[in-house]
């Protein structure tokens, strides 16, 4: 036991702390489940839907930076983005520092798919939390946010 009670497991972390973590791991698994299928529509697939969020935050990429930052092989991507392309969310122009390369980036379309799946993200957690919860139980979810960022940090 710790100074403060609690039982500390094998790895040396008390009950609580695994507890938390694991209540924490399976809530939010649970919740971006949920909020996927509040918002996607079901012609893409997830991992096209992934690739569409990546080009959206990095703007211009090649395919092969997008491979690497979502940790697939070039030729998955490659196929990934030819899909998007297929659906018009996508573009690629000629890199203007290296023309043997293509930049990624959205479209019109890719960008309004990108904001309209963000907002009903949103609106459908808001209310959520409009509809579930009472004005305690939100507050009580606002401090506990800040406890969470918290653990973000190096």
């Amino acid at each position: 036991m710790d100074q403060s009670g609690n039982r500390r497991n094998n790895a040396g972390v008390s009950d609580s702390a695994a507890r938390a973590a694991q209540d924490l791991r399976v809530a939010f698994s649970l919740l971006r489940r949920r909020i996927r299928e509040v918002s996607e529509k079901q012609d893409l697939t997830p991992s096209q839907i992934s690739a569409l969020t990546l080009v959206s935050k990095s703007g211009a990429a090649t395919a092969s930076a997008l491979a690497a930052t979502e940790g697939v092989r070039p030729q998955s991507m490659a196929a990934t983005l030819a899909a998007l392309d297929q659906y018009g969310l996508i573009q690629r122009n000629p890199d203007p520092g290296d023309g043997r390369r293509q930049l990624v980036t959205l479209t019109d379309a890719g960008r309004e798919r990108v904001d309209g799946t963000r907002q009903a993200r949103s609106e459908w957690l808001a209310r959520a939390f409009q509809d579930r919860c009472t004005e305690d139980e939100r507050q009580t979810v606002i401090e506990a946010m800040a406890l969470l960022e918290r653990l973000t940090r190096p």
